[in-house]
């Protein structure tokens, strides 16, 4: 009986797994996660970035969130984890919506407490993100936020 129940509650966090996984997809407003309104978040972080310009570029960053390569190739591989279809392409860095979107992607994927402290140093420092090292940016963006 008991590995019923454990075969059950496998199944069943595989299926809220993947239906949460395609609820974004479907959203009429994918900029709450959770509940989580991202937008003054977001909107922070694009003035911080690139104060606005969609074709804003520094190195290998563009757009208004200072998209690098590598996140864009680690929100197709968190897509593809999640069997979504949908894949970025580098031009979609200039896209505000894209961009949000791939903002969207990482703060579900690494930051699913929904931290907005996190997610700011996240998007920052990467995965793997120093707290002191992403201090002045993180007080930026909350400047930025007020």
């Amino acid at each position: 009986m008991i590995q019923f129940f454990k075969k059950a509650s496998v199944s069943l966090m595989a299926l809220l797994i993947a239906l949460t996984a395609t609820a974004g997809d479907n959203d009429k407003d994918s900029t709450k996660t959770s509940g989580v309104n991202w937008n003054p978040v977001m909107d922070a972080i694009i003035q911080v970035e690139s104060e606005g310009n969609p074709k804003a570029v520094s190195g290998n960053s563009v757009g208004v969130m200072q998209i690098t390569p590598i996140l864009v190739k680690d929100c197709n591989d968190i897509l593809k984890k999640l069997k979504s279809k949908k894949r970025y392409t580098m031009d979609d860095r200039y896209s505000v919506a894209k961009s949000k979107e791939m903002f969207l992607i990482i703060q579900k994927y690494y930051n699913p407490e929904n931290n907005i402290e996190k997610a700011i140093r996240l998007w920052n420092g990467g995965i793997n993100y120093s707290t002191r090292a992403t201090n002045r940016y993180y007080k930026k963006v909350l400047a930025r936020m007020k």
